[in-house]
This record gives structure tokens, C-alpha cells and sequence, in this order.
């Protein structure tokens, strides 16, 4: 059987680089090859953008409830290929099955979400302090946008930047993660065969480094989304405000959940299980860290080790699965390189902290589901973000103690706290430092209609989905019309004059 060959998507035509080159996209559970991608080179860039740049004039005066119109398509194309998607997703990048349905149905959401501003997009219109005049506020589309992708999450985050970009009449040019080309190419197939104009989306393929770069520079790029790695979020930051070009960036986070001593340890315990260990911890909201008062401390460990200890470790496709692989070997290398680090400073690996080394397991990607205890809050595990299977707990004393733990990092992504009392709980909510923030709910699960987003270190401030989502791919204008007939000069002549 031939293997699938992904190719790039540049003016409304599937090309291949200009090099030829292509690279292998792998089954990260065993190492299969599932794809052949074409490798994109820079001229590969420059064509996308010069795509996007002419299709922009024509899509922008395109009216953006018709803009709707091909997202509503969209979606409905994206239901009814939800069960491939998900399961090409899981040969992609090793998430279990129902977690990449779950990812599907995120972008599903979003679409249909972001087609309804088409029909809002509201500005203000307010009074003008001076007679016969009239003012009024707009959003404009900032021109062409560089969308680029993380492979965790390789259907839902492309369509968190994608789509609003495009309901608000930008054009985008599409770098994904290397390592999920190939949902990449399925969404850009949907968005086609929904009706999108050529040129207004395109695609390139290949690994970040002189090709995002280059993307992130080139003069006719306006704006940058990139969500990833704090270094990578840095670097493009640095690249562009050299230029003066707007970035938003979604970066890392350290989460973490607390349990305090009124909480209900069973329910913590699905929270942080299922927070720590899903999508093997490759989640931005991960819980890495649990912050537990020392009333439960021991409750709380002992049943979380006998719960990491019994998560069976497979392949996402296999029923019986509970966590797949980390998605490389690099990957692998770098949750293993914590264990270590955490021994040595003093830290005890209570579960896990192994890579199999026998068996299927031993072909692919794979970590075991581990718990850290024993662990202060500067440690290194404690404050550094591992992306993989991998959870700290930390013993504190009271809700005061338990919030400076939490704060007590660089990043400021997710928050959860389990409790009854609903007094520690607002205060949580008023004092964490963290741009989403959970009650009796673990940190992983945010929902599109809201913003999404961290402070401190974890973005530059900006979020994504929700309403919010609209500021980032838009400017503000505001209009002033003077039907006076005559000058009149604003703040000078506002004496309450009479109106003619």
C-alpha cells in the first residue's frame, strides 16, 4: 500500500517544495511511518505569503456574514469526519482515542463559534462632544497572518487562530508542527472544500528553525500567533519587535492543583489523575504540580501512586489504553532526564519514573505515569515545565501557604483548587495568579466560549477564543463624521455650543 504524501497549499493549489525534499511522519507509539511530507523550504514561505498579501484586498471586502457562511460549511465538514480525524490524530501523535475526538470536537466548536461573528463584530458608536458630528468605532483585519502550531492539540489550536483570523478578513499563512502534518493538511482540505477563496489560506510544511524564522520576519507578515515553548516564544518576540510586528504568544505553564483539607479527596483525585496523566501531560494546562494541605497529604498520595500505578501505557487505538506515548524520542529523553534531577535534589519517586524497556512499549515513545513527592517548592521539577507524565506534590500547611506555592513560578496558565468552603475558595480565585482558574475541577478542559490564556511568563498577554479572541486579529479604528458644514476644532470649541 502507497503511503500518504502530504504536500503544501499555496494559492489554492497542493504543491510540493520547491526542493522536493520531503520528511517522515511517524506513529510515535511504534514507530511506523504513517505520511511523507513535503519539506518547504523559504522560497516555499515567500510564495504562501505573497498568496496571502494578493488574496488579502478581495477577501477583505468579502462580506463577513458570507466569511460565516464558509465556516458553518466547515464545521459541518469537520462532524462528519470527526471519527477519521480522531483516529488519524491518534497515528499522529499518540493521544488516546476519545482525548483526539476530543480534540476534534474543540475545533468543531470553535468553528462554529467564530462563523457566528460574522454576524457580530460589533464596534461602538458613542456621542461626539461636539454638535452635527458623529462617532463611531470598527474593527479592521490586520492583513496576513503567520498561524503557527503546536503538535499537541493539531486540529483544535490551528482552528483557534485560524478561524478568526479569517472571520475578521485577514489572510493566513499556516506552519504547523512537523510532527502532525498531516491533521494540518486535513483541516486546509475541509476550509477548501467548504469554499474558501484561493490564496486567502495557505500551508507549509517542514521543521520550524530557518523556515519560522523566516516566516516570522518576512515584511509582508502582520502579525504573528505562535503557541509553543517559552525559549521559541521569546525568540520570535524578539525577532519581530525588532520590526515592530504584533505577536501573540501562548507559551508555557507549570499548573498546579490544591487540595486543602475540607476537600473531597476522591473527587481531587479523578481531578488530578486525569489532569496530570492525559495526553501523557503534553498539555500547556497539565497539572505538574500538586500543592496538597498537609491534612490530606498522606490520603492523597497513597491513592494517587496506587492510581498512577495501575494507568496502563499502550497504544492510543487499543481500547484498553489509558496513556499513550510522549510524541518523539526527544521527547522521551527529556521527561527521563527530570528523574534524576529530582532524586538528587532531594525528591522521591513514589510511581513511575521509568521508560519500558521490553515489548511493544519498548518501540514507541512511552514514560510511565509518574508521582514526585517530597518535593519544596523551588526544585527544579517544581518550577520547570517537563511536558510529559509527570506530577510533583508539595505538603503545605494553609490556604495562604498553598496560593504562595502556587504563585511561586515564572508561568501563570492554570489553577485548580478543591475545596468546601467557599470562603478559600473566592480567595483563590481572587489571589491565583493564573489566567484560568478552576474550582473543584482539574486544569485541564477549558471551554472555547471563554479566553485562553496565562499571565506572568506563560503569553504575552494576549488570549485566545472567546470574544477575545477578535482583539487579536483585529486593529480598532474610529471614525468621526462632521456634518457641520463648518471647522470645528475637538476639546477647543466642546463650550456647549448650540447645534444649528
Amino acid at each position: 500500500m502507497a503511503t500518504t504524501h502530504l504536500k503544501n497549499y499555496i494559492d489554492g493549489r497542493w504543491v510540493d517544495s520547491s526542493s522536493g525534499d520531503a520528511f517522515e511522519d511517524t506513529d510515535p507509539a511504534n514507530g511506523d511511518i504513517i505520511a511523507t511530507a513535503t519539506k518547504s523550504t523559504t522560497a516555499d514561505v515567500d510564495k504562501a505569503v505573497e498568496s496571502a498579501r494578493r488574496a488579502y484586498d478581495s477577501w477583505r471586502l468579502f462580506p463577513a456574514p458570507k466569511r460565516g457562511e464558509i465556516l458553518y460549511r466547515a464545521g459541518a465538514i469537520m462532524l462528519d469526519r470527526k471519527d477519521d480525524l480522531a483516529r488519524e490524530m491518534t497515528l499522529e501523535m499518540g493521544k488516546v482515542l476519545a482525548e483526539s475526538k476530543g480534540d476534534v470536537q474543540e475545533g468543531i466548536d470553535m468553528t462554529y463559534y467564530i462563523a457566528g461573528e460574522g454576524r457580530r463584530q460589533f464596534g461602538d458608536v458613542v456621542p461626539a462632544e461636539l454638535p452635527s458630528k458623529w462617532a463611531m468605532s470598527m474593527r479592521n483585519p490586520h492583513g496576513v497572518i503567520a498561524a503557527i502550531t503546536p503538535w499537541n492539540f493539531p486540529f483544535a489550536i490551528p482552528t483557534w487562530k485560524i478561524m478568526p483570523a479569517l472571520i475578521l478578513g485577514n489572510t493566513v499563512v499556516f506552519k504547523p508542527a512537523s510532527y502532525t502534518p498531516m491533521l494540518a493538511v486535513r483541516l486546509v482540505e475541509i476550509l477548501e472544500e467548504a469554499g474558501l477563496p484561493k490564496g486567502v489560506l495557505n500551508l507549509v510544511l517542514g521543521p520550524g528553525g530557518a523556515l519560522g524564522d523566516h516566516l516570522v520576519q518576512h515584511p509582508s507578515v502582520d502579525l504573528i500567533s505562535f503557541t509553543g515553548s517559552s525559549d521559541t516564544g521569546a525568540h520570535i518576540s524578539e525577532i519581530a519587535g525588532r520590526l515592530l510586528k504584533r505577536v501573540s504568544a501562548e507559551l508555557g505553564g507549570k499548573n498546579a492543583i490544591v487540595v486543602l483539607d475540607d476537600a473531597d479527596v476522591d473527587l481531587a483525585l479523578d481531578g488530578i489523575v486525569w489532569s496530570a496523566f492525559g495526553t501523557s501531560g503534553q498539555r500547556c494546562t497539565a497539572a505538574s504540580r500538586v500543592i496538597a494541605h498537609h491534612g490530606v497529604a498522606n490520603d492523597l498520595i497513597d491513592k494517587l501512586v496506587g492510581r498512577a500505578k495501575k494507568l496502563r501505557l499502550g497504544h492510543g487505538l487499543e481500547s484498553t489504553t489509558d496513556v499513550g506515548p510522549v510524541v518523539s524520542k526527544a521527547a522521551q529523553d527529556k521527561v527521563a532526564s527530570y528523574m534524576p534531577i529530582a532524586e538528587k535534589e532531594g525528591a522521591t519517586i513514589a510511581a513511575g519514573g521509568r521508560v519500558p524497556t521490553e515489548g511493544a512499549l519498548a518501540k514507541g515513545f512511552f514514560h510511565e505515569p509518574t508521582v514526585l513527592v517530597d518535593v519544596k517548592p523551588n526544585m527544579r521539577v517544581a518550577q520547570e515545565e517537563i511536558f510529559g507524565p509527570v506530577t510533583s506534590v508539595i505538603e503545605v500547611k494553609s490556604v495562604d501557604e498553598a496560593v504562595k506555592v502556587l504563585n511561586n513560578t515564572k508561568y501563570g496558565l492554570s489553577s485548580s483548587v478543591y475545596t468546601r468552603n467557599i470562603n478559600s475558595a473566592f480567595r483563590f480565585m481572587r489571589d491565583a495568579e493564573t489566567g484560568i482558574v478552576y474550582v473543584n475541577a482539574g486544569t485541564i478542559g477549558a471551554e472555547i466560549q471563554l479566553p485562553f490564556g496565562g499571565m506572568k511568563s506563560t503569553g504575552n498577554g494576549h488570549r485566545e477564543a472567546g470574544r477575545a479572541a477578535l482583539d487579536v486579529y483585529s486593529e480598532w479604528k474610529s471614525i468621526y463624521v462632521d456634518y457641520s458644514g463648518k471647522l470645528q476644532r475637538a476639546q477647543m470649541d466642546a463650550d456647549g455650543g448650540k447645534a444649528p
